[in-house]
């Protein structure tokens, strides 16, 4: 036998569907966990979830953190061998749920976007409209909805290639650089180009990693955008920003 509308069950959640005012009030705080970035701990803005173990972060975060690793940051599970932005989502509507969760929330990211852009004189982006698609026009396209997951973010804006020059003597043991080009944020620094090399051919921590751009040696707090803008064409092959490499011992002071 039920209990009578407007009574609670012996859990205390209000089993009543007929009045609203009944109906139980938690604080915000209780869902943090589901609409809170690991990463920055903030509100999920962008709201994008990895397929391979469902664990979402804000797109800009798990853009970044795929940087300088290929394994989930909650769960630790490898996303992709070499590509993990291929094995990511857009959650529209989780954010969604955010956005009508957190007041203001949205207006604030919008404003805070808006002026991003007009301080950098670049034209403000569009809201992109999302609209659900026939089913017709779904059963049309189910041969290239896979070939969509395989495009490349637009924050990865500078595209690299890697060129190694040689080692030290007395360097040795070191693996082969396999991936000479390279997609990557223009915010990124030569010491992130730098990780990479490292990561990918597991290098000695006594081994130095020097990175040339045409005549000039790069310092770490370099941006990739500002290296390409100032050298300009001469850097330039085939619209890719070449940089060599090279691994030398560390000079002893």
């Amino acid at each position: 036998m039920s209990p009578p509308p407007g009574r609670k069950s012996h859990e205390g959640a209000d089993i009543s569907d007929t009045d609203s005012e009944d109906e139980p009030k938690l604080p915000l705080n209780q869902f943090y966990p589901y609409i809170r970035c690991a990463l920055c701990c903030g509100f999920l803005i962008d709201a994008t979830t990895i397929t391979e173990c469902l664990h979402t972060f804000c797109k800009g975060c798990i853009v970044k953190n795929f940087f300088y690793s290929n394994r989930c940051p909650t769960c630790s599970i490898v996303v992709h061998q070499t590509q993990p932005l291929y094995n990511i989502r857009p959650d529209r509507q989780l954010q969604d749920i955010v956005y009508k969760m957190v007041p203001f929330l949205e207006e604030l990211e919008r404003e805070q976007m808006t002026n991003f852009y007009k301080e950098r004189g670049l034209e403000v982006p569009k809201p992109v409209m999302v609209s659900p698609a026939p089913v017709v026009v779904r059963k049309q396209k189910k041969e290239t909805v896979s070939q969509s997951i395989f495009t490349i973010p637009p924050e990865l804006d500078v595209s690299l290639m890697l060129e190694f020059v040689g080692a030290e003597e007395g360097i040795n043991n070191y693996k082969p650089l396999e991936r000479r080009y390279v997609r990557v944020s223009g915010e990124a620094t030569v010491r992130h180009v730098e990780l990479f090399i490292r990561r990918k051919m597991e290098l000695s921590p006594a081994c130095q990693v020097d990175v040339v751009c045409g005549d000039h040696l790069l310092d770490h707090y370099q941006s990739l955008k500002d290296i390409q803008n100032s050298v300009g064409e001469e850097a330039l092959q085939d619209g890719l920003l070449v940089l060599h490499f090279g691994l030398v011992l560390p000079s002893e002071s």
